[in-house]
């Protein structure tokens, strides 16, 4: 018996049917060969603030200890924040408010057997590739959803959805849209969640400090909205894999019963305190995510004068297409000369890159390998 078949057998005699039919989510590369400028997994450029680092070493004598299973003072941290961003007073967000989980795509994982089991959620055809990995995980119906050509989201195709959708228990949207990088106003997606009551309506915020209108001042007035944020992004916190929900206190006791059934203990003392640093040195925050915007529309701005369409984005990405160069040779030239993109091989985006932002000169290197591909190309 070959090898091969060797191992075909042993998964079929081995494996669940479920493990057997799942195709996992493919991460952004993390190549060991040499050194790259990583534009390919939106990891935030900017190292985190002195603050946080201080506050991580100084849990470290607690170690033997567990952690709070609750993270109560993270909670309070992040719903403290959130009420003091909310001028008008109207977030009323206490600790109850909110769930933290090991990234947010742990929070999100939770979503599913929290409110989806046994009926269908929607959610774009063109979105986080993430999404379509848990509904086969958890076994739950899906439809996606066409996005204009534009990349658009139409928010008539997500209002009144239970007349169109019988079975409908949830809609997943991600805002500002990945990969796209766009993104729908906090009255379009309010529409949404107000024409949709009885369906649980998950926003995921990942990309949202980077221009995009957070609808976080709308949980108070939406028992059925649930909006889920990183510290990966925004607050340069991707290592240290902090997520958080914030909605009504029957959604959040959802997932804590989910939590609680999987792994009480999710979020590390190192964390936990890292974290709580991060949101409280807004200072920080502040000079690096808008470092980041500028970057982000010099860039576009310089694409564009090299033939590229580049999508209007509120992300730390740019997601673009040449009007003559395929994708798929730019991503293998920039590769060859030491910058990674992402590149999805995938209908409707095949001829897309995302770009993440870099720091100023690492997006300079970009540029400049970009408009050497550009020429190298045109005279082959």
């Amino acid at each position: 018996m070959t090898e091969k078949l060797k191992r075909e057998k042993m998964m079929r005699n081995y494996m669940s049917q479920l493990a057997l039919g799942l195709k996992p989510y493919t991460p952004g590369e993390q190549p060991k060969d040499k050194t790259y400028i990583k534009l390919n997994t939106n990891e935030n450029p900017y190292p985190p603030s002195e603050i946080v680092k201080t506050a991580i070493y100084g849990a470290m004598d607690k170690l033997r200890l567990y952690p709070d299973p609750e993270a109560t003072e993270l909670r309070e941290t992040i719903s403290d924040y959130f009420n003091r961003q909310d001028k008008d007073g109207s977030a009323r967000l206490t600790a109850e408010n909110v769930f933290v989980g090991n990234g947010s795509d742990e929070v999100l994982a939770f979503a599913f057997p929290a409110f989806f089991t046994a009926r269908s959620i929607v959610f774009p055809n063109v979105t986080y590739s993430f999404y379509p990995v848990y509904a086969n995980l958890f076994q739950t119906q899906y439809r996606e959803i066409p996005l204009r050509e534009d990349f658009s989201i139409k928010v008539e195709d997500y209002t009144s959805l239970s007349q169109k959708v019988s079975d409908l228990s949830g809609i997943l949207l991600s805002n500002p849209n990945a990969p796209t990088g766009r993104s729908l106003t906090r009255d379009e997606i309010a529409q949404i969640v107000a024409s949709n009551p009885d369906s649980v309506v998950v926003i995921d915020e990942a990309y949202i400090d980077f221009g995009g209108q957070s609808v976080v001042d709308l949980v108070p007035l939406y028992d059925n909205l649930l909006v889920v944020q990183t510290l990966s992004k925004s607050r340069s916190l991707a290592g240290l894999r902090v997520g958080f929900a914030i909605g009504s206190e029957t959604l959040i006791q959802a997932l804590n019963r989910v939590k609680n059934s999987f792994n009480s203990y999710t979020i590390d003392r190192l964390a936990m305190e890292g974290a709580k640093a991060a949101i409280l040195d807004e200072t920080h925050f502040d000079a690096t995510r808008n470092s980041i915007i500028l970057t982000r529309e010099r860039v576009s701005a310089r694409l564009a004068d090299l033939d590229f369409n580049v999508l209007p984005s509120k992300a730390n990405f740019l997601f673009i297409t040449h009007k003559t160069k395929p994708a798929s040779a730019l991503f293998s030239g920039l590769r060859k000369k030491g910058v990674l993109v992402r590149y999805f091989d995938k209908p409707l985006i095949d001829n897309f890159l995302r770009v993440t932002i870099g720091t100023d000169e690492e997006m300079d290197v970009f540029l400049k390998c970009m408009e050497e591909l550009i020429i190298e190309s045109g005279n082959s």
